[in-house]
């Protein structure tokens, strides 16, 4: 589906919601291998008429090519001509040309005294600066934490934490093998089983093979665990959101949308875990640009290219995000609170991985969990994790996370 379809759909859904019938959609698009049918199925379970139509217009861009004109001639079919035009109308306005930034690397000069004082720098120029993480002066750790602040982790293990590991793809779905991914794998499995989880690991899941294992762990009664973590590592992309950015494929080249998989765990669709915390590791790339950075002189080490094959999750899909819709609320907490998703790499980016010593991202976070996991909360650790990634490479990433934690985080460790 090319860019100027997936706005149509965009600027189209609000009155796809408010006037789509879908009932008489589902066969037809079943029939027309738009999607299958354990597809049309999670469609329907989406909620209301309205909900099912979001979902419908939400996953129609993931579809392919020919999922634009098959919807219009199925909308035709079922006496929806007059949103079938829309819908055209919509493709053929022109968009908006934006305004074009310089975006060409700046190389910034910060030992003043070293060189000629005469140059002239720009008059406003922003460098994120890393945090640097606080600790525990004297004493214990647990003694320094305001208890109303930090999430309990008292139950033995103290979770679940599911590992989705694809490293092999079918051949009709164009994704390569993601060598080092094992190795990934690995590193995880025991630093999550020495943090008091029990860890189960499923390798190479389809893409509703996935949302069954996701979908059985939300299902378990979690009363007498503290909280619960997801794991997944594959090729990634990028697709329409609403709360949370990006897609994962299963290895038989169907996406799912990275919010679908955090709302199967939310509060209405997981009581048992309602007020514990939800944490998500994704490794896979968030697009396909590659980020070769801006030059500064600093002390950050670690800049050098790594030695190895160096290979990346991204696809060759692209979209923009953007939507209007509202997202869900509940009375007592929000349902979406609890919730940590920490991303590889920044969304529209590629994230890089070696064949030798796995990705970049879980290379970096297994050590930093190694040695800060006893003493900082994750916050603290995710940012070390960005900090060290920043530095490497020539093409450069940098991770980040989607944070609605109410509580600070502290693993339990042996």
């Amino acid at each position: 589906m090319d860019e100027a379809q997936r706005r149509a759909l965009r600027r189209g859904r609000a009155r796809l919601v408010a006037a789509l019938q879908v009932a008489p959609l589902w066969d037809p698009l079943e029939d027309r291998g738009l999607f299958t049918r354990p597809m049309v199925e999670e469609l329907q379970s989406a909620g209301s008429r309205g909900e099912q139509a979001r979902q419908l217009v939400i996953d129609l861009e993931t579809r392919g090519k020919q999922a634009f004109p098959v919807f219009l001639s199925i909308l035709r079919d079922t006496g929806q001509g007059d949103l079938a035009d829309m819908l055209i109308e919509e493709c053929e306005c022109l968009p908006v040309q934006p305004q074009m930034v310089d975006l060409r690397p700046v190389e910034l000069d910060l030992r003043g005294e070293k060189h000629n004082k005469n140059v002239k720098f720009p008059e406003r120029l922003s460098i994120p600066v890393q945090a640097e993480s606080e600790r525990p002066r004297t004493g214990s750790a647990v003694d320094k934490r305001n208890r109303d602040l930090v999430y309990e982790l008292k139950a033995d293990p103290c979770g679940h934490c599911l590992i989705i590991n694809n490293v092999n793809f079918s051949s009709h779905s164009d994704l390569s093998t993601r060598k080092g991914s094992n190795v990934d794998c690995e590193k995880l499995e025991k630093r999550f089983k020495a943090l008091r989880f029990r860890v189960l690991t499923r390798q190479n899941l389809k893409a509703q093979e996935m949302v069954s294992e996701l979908q059985n762990l939300a299902q378990q009664d979690h009363s007498a665990l503290d909280c619960c973590i997801v794991v997944i590592l594959s090729h990634g992309c990028q697709t329409s959101h609403i709360q949370f950015p990006g897609g994962i494929y299963g290895t038989d080249g169907a996406p799912i949308p990275i919010e679908k998989i955090v709302n199967y765990f939310n509060g209405s669709n997981c009581p048992s875990l309602r007020g514990k915390p939800k944490i998500f590791f994704i490794q896979a790339c968030g697009g396909e640009q590659r980020d070769r950075g801006f030059l500064v002189d600093c002390d950050s080490p670690g800049n050098e290219t790594p030695e190895g094959s160096l290979e990346s999750d991204a696809t060759p899909f692209r979209t923009l995000a953007g939507s209007t819709d509202e997202p869900d609320a509940v009375a007592s907490l929000p349902t979406p609170s609890d919730i940590l998703v920490s991303y590889s790499t920044f969304p529209g980016f590629v994230s890089w991985r070696e064949a030798s010593s796995g990705s970049w991202y879980v290379e970096t976070l297994d050590s930093v969990l190694e040695q800060y996991a006893h003493s900082e909360d994750l916050l603290n650790m995710l940012l070390r994790v960005a900090n060290a990634v920043s530095a490497k490479g020539k093409y450069k990433q940098i991770p980040g996370c989607f944070n609605f934690l109410r509580k600070k985080f502290f693993f339990a460790c042996k």
